[in-house]
């Protein structure tokens, strides 16, 4: 597994393919202008926005929507107005787009899941992956649960990093250290990786990309090549498709130019707000 290759903030990068999933938008751990910062880093061809983008079982409670939330939207929506196909590809916590699947605005399209061709020819199922996940599909009750112990593990790991930036340490996951440490977590990320590489077997695929676990990896399951996003919440993490079909994995945390490009979106928005 390699890893992409760090740019300066100013440059932008041309790439056949960016996949995004797990943003939770709407929420207080979303790492929006961190996602907006990297977004800023690319001229992507194409973009899959790989479910859970938006947070709908947050926002049932409460509306928390920040500016830095409304900037990611609206960057996609740039990127799709200067020729960047924009898949949104739905999941779990915005299921209620379901209902608008095969949705076509301009260069936005809204589907349930997506074949992906590489340049190489690789043929990718691209898909949340909810759908392939026991608990989430039979005990809705439990994954309800489990998502308000796994909110108080993220405010844990907000607090631990705001102290580890003012110590001038970088940034990391507590919530992504704990789920290798857990015995039952590793349990229920490699099951979830098995069903998704046995439907891929089935349907023909080459491979598969998806979110929903907030683990983001690359690896081969049997004969399938498994890649998972992550996610914009505790690893910020992406993948990146080359123009010669090579896909790479992003992580903020093996980023060494991520801290400047964020300030440096930072004080271009201050600059725009101050206009």
């Amino acid at each position: 597994m390699t890893s992409a290759q760090p740019l300066p903030p100013k440059r932008k990068q041309s790439v056949r393919t960016l996949w995004i999933s797990d943003v939770h938008l709407g929420t207080r751990d979303c790492q929006a202008e961190r996602l907006d910062a990297f977004l800023k880093r690319y001229a992507p061809e194409r973009v899959y926005l790989v479910g859970d983008i938006i947070d709908g079982w947050k926002l049932r409670s409460g509306v928390y929507w920040p500016q830095s939330h409304t900037n990611v939207i609206r960057r996609l929506i740039n990127m799709s107005r200067r020729g960047t196909e924009v898949i949104y590809v739905t999941g779990n916590h915005d299921e209620c787009l379901r209902r608008y699947a095969d949705l076509v605005l301009g260069n936005i399209r809204l589907v349930d899941e997506a074949e992906h061709l590489t340049a190489d020819g690789r043929r990718l199922l691209v898909l949340h992956g909810d759908q392939f996940d026991v608990i989430t599909r039979y005990h809705r009750w439990l994954a309800f649960l489990g998502d308000s112990a796994y909110e108080f593990t993220l405010t844990l790991n907000r607090w631990l990093n705001h102290w580890r930036q003012r110590w001038g340490y970088g940034y990391w996951s507590l919530s992504a250290w704990l789920k290798h440490k857990v015995k039952g977590a590793v349990s229920y990320i490699s099951e979830f990786e098995e069903a998704l590489a046995h439907e891929c077997t089935k349907r023909g695929f080459h491979g598969v990309v998806c979110g929903h676990i907030h683990h983001a990896e690359i690896r081969r399951v049997g004969a399938i090549e498994y890649l998972n996003c992550g996610d914009w919440v505790e690893s910020c993490s992406a993948l990146i498709e080359h123009a010669d079909g090579r896909i790479e994995l992003y992580r903020l945390a093996g980023d060494a130019t991520a801290g400047l490009a964020l300030e440096d979106e930072v004080a271009e928005s201050l600059v725009e707000s101050s206009t």
